[in-house]
């Protein structure tokens, strides 16, 4: 489907799940993001004024940037001071009919409101909290500023990206804030699950970005631990895993895994290779390793007269795994993304409707939906505070008082 919201006729998995979201740029609001999107209510806390920054990161349209079109769909937005007493007030009325709350601010900014679990947890004993940190509520480090890219350095990710020898570079995103609001996803769903199987209390989940980054970070202290090996980068390749690599073409490069035992042989045969295909010695990974450089050589000797379309065909067709590298281009014009609905349009409240990444996972019985564009800063004040019973008139006080937008 690839229309201006996704419609189903089926469940939300979280619908009545309600969440407070008071991050701000990736880690807490992608997590409120796609619990947004499985049908969960999400009311999210930005300052008067100025709002979320993500609203100005990267390239602008009509005042806004498109990335905020995909974090904050499906989510409402009430202005708020939260260094105010008043609006902390509010904020600690929402918590109290809440399930969720994010935040990703520095360890104990919200203590100093006035707002920390303990306080929150007597006005809501279910209350589950999410807190994203650089460096987790305990600790050492954990009053140090930290962004997702400073987890990647202290995870052990950085070290291991970008070509031996050269400046560690950056994978392209900004993905230790994302693997932390993944790992904070993964938290709320077992804490609601334990907190409505097992008597109803709930529960602060502490996510560190730089242990998101270490928790994906495979064999790399297991290879330490037992043999004193320090992994280092490797460019495009799989250290101790061949051939598997980048591989230039006449135009371009294509990604090749031939790592498995039968598929390396289909691999040689297709490149023209019998005699590597039926050596004893590379019949597995240990003896294809100890040879990496000779086999790299010899698939791109084959690959370099070709185009990436024709190393495409005869590998699909020898059924070997290979792939195109992809830019945003070949993403958008890719027939088997807008097949599985991974292209969607969207309309936003700025007046143009704009192509934005479906969602993610595909739950069949109880898909994810776009039910709602992104919205402006505040749009949802005046709403979310009548649903609280304060009246207009007490609404008008408060936003001529700045505590409110």
């Amino acid at each position: 489907m690839n229309a201006r919201y996704e419609t189903t006729t089926s469940p939300s998995a979280l619908a009545g799940v309600k969440i407070v979201e008071m991050g701000q740029l990736i880690a807490g609001p992608f997590a409120g993001k796609t619990l947004g999107e499985f049908g969960a209510e999400v009311i999210k806390i930005e300052a008067p004024g100025k709002g979320d920054p993500l609203r100005n990161w990267r390239l602008i349209k009509n005042g806004t940037s498109v990335w905020w079109q995909v974090q904050s769909r499906n989510k409402r937005s009430i202005a708020l001071d939260l260094r105010s007493s008043e609006g902390q007030n509010i904020a600690k009325q929402l918590i109290a009919g809440a399930d969720v709350l994010i935040e990703n601010f520095r360890p104990g900014t919200l203590e100093g409101w006035g707002m920390g679990y303990e306080e929150l947890a007597k006005l809501n004993p279910r209350l589950i909290m999410l807190r994203i940190s650089g460096y987790g509520q305990t600790g050492p480090y954990k009053d140090l500023p930290g962004f997702g890219s400073i987890g990647e350095a202290l995870g052990g990710l950085r070290h291991l990206t970008g070509e031996p020898g050269r400046v560690p570079v950056r994978c392209g995103i900004s993905i230790g804030d994302t693997l932390a609001a993944l790992h904070g996803v993964i938290g709320v769903l077992a804490a609601l699950y334990y907190r409505d199987a097992n008597g109803g209390m709930g529960q602060v989940i502490d996510v560190a970005l730089h242990e998101a980054v270490f928790n994906v970070m495979e064999s790399l202290i297991p290879e330490y631990s037992a043999f004193g090996v320090v992994r280092e980068a490797a460019g495009s390749a799989l250290p101790g895993i061949a051939p598997s690599n980048a591989y230039r073409c006449s135009d371009g490069y294509v990604l090749i895994a031939g790592n498995g035992d039968s598929i390396f042989r289909r691999l040689m045969i297709a490149i023209d290779r019998q005699d590597l295909a039926s050596d004893p010695t590379l019949a597995y990974n240990a003896g294809r390793v100890a040879r990496v450089e000779e086999l790299d050589a010899a698939i791109e000797r084959w690959s370099f007269i070709r185009t990436v379309e024709e190393v495409l065909h005869v590998l699909n067709e020898a059924d070997v795994p290979a792939g195109k590298i992809y830019t945003a281009r070949d993403i958008h014009e890719d027939p088997h993304f807008r097949e599985r609905d991974m292209i969607l349009e969207q309309a936003t409240r700025d007046g143009y409707v704009v192509d934005v990444p479906g969602i993610v996972p595909k739950l069949l019985g109880t898909p994810g939906t776009i039910r709602s564009s992104a919205p402006g800063l505040g749009d949802d004040t005046n709403a979310i505070l009548g649903e609280l019973g304060v009246s207009q008139t007490e609404v008008d006080v408060l936003r001529r008082k700045g505590v409110v937008a």
